[in-house]
């Protein structure tokens, strides 16, 4: 794999020790940055077991912060480019996982077996847009060999627990059900769950799933 540099120190954040066993590069969804409340909860609580937890973001997002003003998503290619470069920088592949929220996951997913990492850890898959059940982004999750978690919460709209229960996944795909959690693990407070338990369930979830690595 070709040697690359990490995105400017503007463009990333880095937390948990410096020598960590483990490193686990997370990329933003396509609405929120990498300092967005979801992301800070995720990379402090992965921190906190112990795991070097890397965020970017792609270059749309990056000139956002940068100009101040809203820009759409990049096309596809120059997102998994990104990812690419990114995998590349972090060091020994077989001890990194990449994953993240939402659509930085789902770019992930695309590049996992091709790049060698350890692992794919994804917050709130898009299993399709919004309203689109039926043209679903699943066709490569049938064949991908990369050992995988995806944290989703059972009402998520763009791929509930009744959705999904009917797509043919590959068995390297675990899932972890947050219960009654929107595309942001959210539970609403009838269901009697609160957003702090929720994402507690979801970082420990993810953490042990980083840990089980080791021996898999």
């Amino acid at each position: 794999m070709r040697r690359a540099t990490l995105p400017s120190p503007s463009d990333h954040l880095i937390d948990g020790p410096a020598n960590a066993t483990w490193t686990v590069a997370l990329a933003h969804g396509a609405g929120a940055p990498m300092d967005s409340p979801f992301m800070e909860q995720v990379a402090a609580g992965l921190a906190a077991h112990g795991i070097r937890v890397l965020r970017f973001e792609f270059p749309y997002m990056a000139r956002r912060r940068n100009e101040g003003r809203k820009f759409p998503p990049d096309r596809a290619p120059v997102l998994l480019e990104t990812w690419r470069s990114v995998i590349a920088a972090c060091g020994p592949p077989e001890r990194l996982v990449i994953g993240g929220k939402s659509m930085g996951g789902r770019m992930a997913s695309l590049v996992a077996d091709e790049t060698g990492v350890a692992g794919l850890l994804v917050f709130g898959f898009p299993f399709h847009a919004p309203g689109k059940v039926a043209e679903g982004r699943i066709a490569h999750l049938a064949d991908l060999a990369t050992p995988t978690m995806i944290v989703q919460g059972t009402r998520d709209t763009l791929g509930s627990r009744d959705e999904v229960a009917g797509y043919a996944l590959s068995p390297a795909i675990g899932l972890t059900w947050i219960e009654d959690g929107d595309h942001s693990l959210k539970p609403r407070k009838a269901s009697g769950h609160t957003h702090e338990e929720a994402m507690e369930h979801a970082v420990t979830a993810a953490a042990g799933f980083v840990m089980s690595l080791e021996h898999g």
